[in-house]
C-alpha cells in the first residue's frame, strides 16, 4: 500500500516540475537577445531599450515571482516592446523561467 501510495505521488508530482535543460531552451529562445543568458541585459538589445539588469539583488528582491510571471504573460508595464508570451508559454513554462530567472542573483 505504501509502495503504490509513494509510486501515485511521484507520477503526480513529476509533470509539475518543468526540467532545467528544458526551461534554458525556453529561455534561449524567448529572452536571451534582449536579457542576455544571465539577466544583465547587457545585449545590443538589451542595451538600446535600457532592460533592467535581472540578476541585481536590489531588483530580485523588488519584484515578486506574481510580478515576474505575470511580465512575462502579458508583457512588461515598463517596456511595451517585451511582448506577452501567455499565448506561446504554457503556465509550466512560465513558471519555470519565473524560477530561473531567481536563479540569476548576483552573489
Amino acid at each position: 500500500m505504501m509502495k503504490r501510495f509513494a509510486l501515485v505521488m511521484s507520477l503526480c508530482l513529476a509533470p509539475s516540475a518543468y526540467a532545467a535543460d528544458d526551461v534554458v531552451d525556453v529561455w534561449k529562445a524567448k529572452c536571451k537577445s534582449c536579457h542576455g543568458d544571465d539577466g544583465k541585459a547587457q545585449t545590443k538589445m538589451g542595451q538600446k531599450e535600457s532592460i533592467v539588469d535581472m540578476s541585481q539583488a536590489a531588483w530580485q528582491a523588488a519584484e515578486s515571482d506574481a510580478e515576474i510571471r505575470q511580465a512575462i504573460a502579458d508583457g512588461s508595464p515598463r517596456n511595451t516592446k517585451m511582448k506577452a508570451f501567455k499565448d506561446k508559454l504554457t503556465a509550466a513554462q512560465i513558471d519555470a523561467l519565473v524560477g530561473y530567472i531567481r536563479t540569476m542573483k548576483a552573489k
